[in-house]
């Protein structure tokens, strides 16, 4: 059988402070900013979306994201967020690893493999919606697998608008 998933695209990691967060990951493992999402003196998001999408605790911020690129293999997006309830890594607004991304030619059969294996899909695939990110056919939907760990499922045909400003690029299977 062959499979939808080519690869993972990057690993979302909630912390408690993306600038600590951030220089970690560059001192430990050589990797570099590719851009903000959001940044941190923006209020330019819709908390109630990223509620639904990442089924994040009621009242739940999301104070900022950036995405790192390491040398090799897949990004890592750092969620910093903040709500009324924190703790060991179970859920997207937890500290700790919060979903992994897997990158998918066809979301149809992906997502019919997913559901087949016990996973259950709660967003319908949707076009990437952050600048930085946006282009035909750059979309994304979220999963969660049997036992509670979140996957999203990406597919990004189109150059990002952020390679216009960089020659750093995301890892691509």
């Amino acid at each position: 059988m062959i499979s939808a998933v080519r690869g993972i695209d990057h690993i979302g990691i909630t912390v408690p402070n993306i600038e600590d967060a951030t220089l970690f990951f560059k001192q430990a493992f050589g990797a570099q900013v590719l851009y903000h999402s959001v940044d941190a003196e923006s209020d330019d998001i819709d908390h109630d979306a990223q509620q639904h999408t990442l089924r994040l605790f009621p009242g739940t911020k999301i104070r900022a994201i950036r995405m790192l690129a390491l040398p090799n293999g897949p990004g890592i997006e750092l969620f910093e967020m903040h709500g009324p309830e924190q703790g060991m890594p179970a859920r997207a607004s937890d500290f700790g690893l919060q979903h992994f991304a897997l990158y998918v030619d066809d979301f149809e059969s992906a997502i019919t493999a997913f559901t087949r294996a016990g996973g259950e899909i709660f967003t319908e695939p949707e076009p990437l919606s952050f600048p930085a990110e946006r282009g035909a056919g750059n979309a994304f939907c979220y999963g969660q697998t049997p036992w509670g760990s979140i996957i999203e499922l990406i597919s990004w045909p189109t150059p990002m608008p952020f390679e216009k400003e960089t020659n750093l690029r995301r890892w691509k299977p």
